[in-house]
């Protein structure tokens, strides 16, 4: 409960208060910042004395896509250290073909086919001057220690009051919101204060990461590597930005009995160099390290009440084993930032909302399931499930599970299920992808230059669905459905002219104007896929043509026929056009 013992004067009233200005804070409070929602930021911990390096450093390709629609990515690009290659060492030799990371040399569909690193400073700094640029509030310093939600408030009132202590000038404060998000971390107060069960299993097992400038007679050292080793696990080596690198490894119990007086820099970095024979390396500079207990916990739920969520870490925590954490607490931050966004706003319905819970923990709950089983093989230790030879190599059947788990570890294999966003319809053969999942980052032309562009840069995420109507060149038959649909729209203005929907037709072939092509005026823009490519990868028939509808991050809401009677119904269930 709160500490002040006066009353406490209400500063501001926010549409949203973010509780943590970790990278998923700060990205969720630009997303709404962008989409015109009032946020306010708050992190208790002053950022130029909190660790300066270190922490989450790899971003995967699905999840570059996103920053890139959210207008965040350039700047990244030029801090981060965007890695291509992987290698694996057993006994001082390479591994041929490698283990573990090599899925990270086959990445097809999108424009980002690397993993970019780069450590979390240089991260939450890029995302605190795009929140800033938007004039967000940000707050660093002040602490939460309690918050209330008045249940009488109706939905157009600021229901939750958030008490907060100002750590430099001892001084309490409160906030007014529609919403708060704790995205407070693995300790988070906003879960502790919901009384949310923090479900899962801690495990003896502990892992030290350490970053630095080394020197090394490794030969490949700018590629993610692991270093298959008896003592010391899997260990990894992780190329950085700034020329640094990360050397991670298992501190077992064994190692651990050298050390009766505990973990200190000295003991990681003497063990990271054991960790990495027979290479020699030597530590120029020590950047930052840590030494922390594997552990798999996921939130019994993601929301209370419908306006309290959680996001990140506050919500799941997991081995760093497969780098998936700051991936996983990014799409976290994306699904429930539109959502809230056109809840907000009044477009979406509180259906649309509650759908954040059950897609993102479906894919939590996933993750976690094949985290456990890395963090035990990465440790030299077999998971309850294994039958087969103890006497075998663990990383080998690390390794399978990394090629099996391909295209979840890059993000663009995540898809979700059925729900009121991602409707089945049945209208087959049609269109190959399935709803809620993400369509290939197709090549499209701007009419006349020609000059190229993606799928995922012309439909970014701003909060709106994006309809897209696909046509061949010249046809008549698909023409006069167009025509149709159109007669369709005027007896429902509210869906074409709605704010939060967007219309694009795609044209086979090349062209000098979207209307000769055609053969009438496209539905709202028009760009040109050269050679049935776009169709065909998309599973389109350019005789037939198709609807395909994006939800705001992309992934595939539903597809049809060119009619309107559907895409009137899809919409009229998630948005408030008849409202």
């Amino acid at each position: 409960m709160t500490t002040a013992k006066f009353p406490v004067a209400v500063e501001r009233a926010y549409d949203v208060v973010i509780i943590g200005g970790g990278p998923v804070g700060l990205l969720l409070a630009y997303q709404l910042a962008r989409f015109g929602v009032s946020v306010c930021v708050l992190e208790q911990h002053n950022k130029e004395t909190q660790d300066a390096y270190g922490r989450a450093i790899a971003f995967f390709p699905r999840t570059l896509e996103l920053l890139d629609q959210l207008g965040v990515i350039e700047p990244m690009l030029q801090v981060g250290f965007a890695c291509r290659n992987s290698v694996t060492y057993k006994d001082g030799k390479e591994v041929i073909p490698g283990r573990v990371w090599t899925f990270m040399e086959n990445i097809k569909n999108t424009a980002y086919d690397f993993t970019l690193v780069m450590r979390q400073m240089f991260t939450e700094s890029i995302f605190r001057e795009k929140l800033q640029s938007l004039g967000a509030v940000y707050r660093q310093g002040a602490e939460c220690i309690d918050f209330n939600c008045d249940e009488a408030r109706g939905p157009e009132g600021y229901p939750i009051t958030s008490t907060f202590n100002d750590k430099t000038t001892q001084t309490t404060f409160q906030l007014k919101s529609k919403y708060l998000v704790g995205a407070d971390g693995g300790r988070s107060f906003v879960r502790r204060r919901s009384g949310i069960p923090f479900e899962g299993d801690t495990s003896e097992d502990k892992w030290i990461r350490i970053d630095g400038i080394v020197e090394t007679d490794m030969p490949i050292t700018r590629a993610y590597g692991a270093i298959e080793s008896k003592t010391h696990g899997n260990v990894l080596w992780a190329p950085l930005d700034h020329g640094a690198t990360r050397i991670g490894y298992a501190y077992s119990e064994a190692i651990a009995a050298k050390y009766p007086d505990g973990v200190t820099q000295e003991v990681a970095i003497q063990e990271a160099v054991e960790s990495m024979k027979p290479f020699k390396v030597e530590f120029k500079e020590v950047h930052w390290w840590t030494a922390y207990t594997i552990g798999q916990r996921i939130a019994k739920t993601f929301s209370t009440r419908d306006r309290i969520f959680l996001c990140g870490d506050a919500a799941h925590t997991h081995s760093s084993g497969a780098a998936q954490g700051l991936n996983t607490g990014i799409h976290d931050a994306v699904n429930l930032g539109w959502k809230l966004a056109m809840r907000i706003q009044g477009v979406a319905r509180q259906e649309v909302l509650q759908t954040y819970e059950a897609e993102r923990t479906s894919a939590v709950r996933k993750l976690i399931d094949y985290d456990k089983d890395i963090a035990l093989l990465m440790s030299n230790k077999w998971p309850t499930w294994y039958k087969g030879d103890p006497c075998a190599d663990p990383h080998v059947v690390l390794g399978e599970i990394f090629e099996k788990a391909a295209s979840f570890n890059t993000g663009l294999g995540i898809s979700y299920s059925e729900n009121i966003l991602n409707q089945v319809l049945s209208h087959k053969n049609v269109c190959s992808l399935a709803p809620g999942s993400r369509p290939p980052d197709v090549e499209l032309k701007m009419p006349g230059t020609n000059q190229s562009l993606r799928l995922q840069k012309i439909t970014p995420n701003q909060a709106i669905f994006w309809v897209l109507v696909f046509t061949g060149s010249n046809n008549s038959r698909i023409r006069d459905q167009i025509t149709s649909l159109e007669q369709y729209l005027r007896t429902a203005p509210k869906l074409i002219y709605c704010k939060s929907i967007r219309w694009l037709t795609i044209i086979t072939g090349t062209g000098s104007s979207p209307y000769e092509a055609l053969g009438r005026t496209p539905l709202g823009d028009a760009y040109f896929s050269s050679d049935n490519v776009t169709h065909d990868r998309l599973g389109i028939d350019s005789k037939n043509g198709a609807v395909v509808v994006l939800r705001p991050d992309g992934l595939v809401g539903a597809s049809g026929h060119i009619r309107g009677d559907w895409i009137y119904k899809y919409f009229s269930g998630i948005s408030c056009i008849d409202e």
